[in-house]
């Protein structure tokens, strides 16, 4: 990235459930954030919860953001969010009214059409009952989310739940939307995520990475697929190797020149 391409606004990055960028507890984002900034890129992280609902993720994204521009003297940021994180961050922007803020949103593998798996489990008798929701209290509380709710949670990634979402959460004519996804080739292609994989298509999802449909990332005027058979933790880089001889840091280089491009 020479001098004069240079990013006008920095990037927030946000994760999705089950991640954390706390403290330090797991390096979700593996190498990307040190790439990006070896490359010139101011890159903050969102703090969000691991298990919150969108509406408290969506304030504590919302913080950060107002701090971010606080720090750094930016008009706006560029926000980069994968798998819920997406969802979070579109809820963020509608309900707080943050077009004059945010320049973009690029979501990774975010369920915008709700998630298979998500329909499954809110279907299971089971985690409708007061023990089933008092662990998931538990869980959260001990992965230290500030308003953990997993059963909230469950219930927003329904595609039941996210028909009305969709209805409701429009997105701003300000703020520049684009949507990139995976897909698993095959169910080998990681061996974690080979049981969901399987299920989703089963279900009639079809392509996926192992946790999300790709037709339920399709959401923004501006799709991209990700080729290489990248599942959906790998492409943040928890592996932090080359996947099919992909580098993921690179893809969000990729990103990050599109951005450019795009003048953000």
């Amino acid at each position: 990235m020479t001098s004069d391409r240079k990013l006008q606004y920095p990037v927030i990055l946000v994760h999705g459930i089950i991640a954390h960028d706390r403290k330090g507890l797991i390096g979700f984002w593996g190498r990307i954030p040190d790439v990006l900034k070896e490359h010139g890129v101011a890159v903050f992280l969102g703090n969000t919860d691991a298990w919150g609902p969108y509406e408290s993720n969506a304030e504590l994204l919302k913080t950060t953001v107002e701090q971010v521009l606080v720090e750094t003297g930016a008009e706006k940021v560029n926000i980069i969010a994968h798998s819920k994180g997406g969802i979070d961050s579109r809820y963020m922007i509608w309900r707080y009214d943050f077009g004059n803020k945010v320049a973009s949103l690029t979501t990774l593998s975010t369920p915008h059409h709700g998630a298979e798996l998500a329909d499954s489990i809110y279907a299971q008798k089971i985690i409708h009952t007061k023990l089933a929701k008092r662990i998931w209290e538990v869980l959260g509380e001990w992965w230290g989310d500030a308003k953990p709710d997993v059963y909230r949670v469950a219930y927003q990634l329904t595609t039941a739940h996210m028909k009305e979402f969709n209805q409701k959460v429009l997105p701003d004519p300000r703020v520049y939307y684009q949507s990139w996804y995976s897909t698993m080739r095959d169910a080998l292609d990681d061996i974690w995520l080979a049981e969901p994989y399987r299920y989703i298509q089963e279900a009639g999802g079809g392509a996926n990475d192992g946790m999300v449909s790709a037709r339920s990332t399709f959401w923004s005027d501006h799709v991209v697929e990700i080729a290489g058979g990248i599942s959906h933790h790998e492409i943040v880089d928890m592996k932090k190797t080359k996947v099919s001889g992909i580098d993921i840091p690179f893809i969000y280089l990729g990103i990050i020149h599109e951005l450019i491009d795009k003048g953000f």
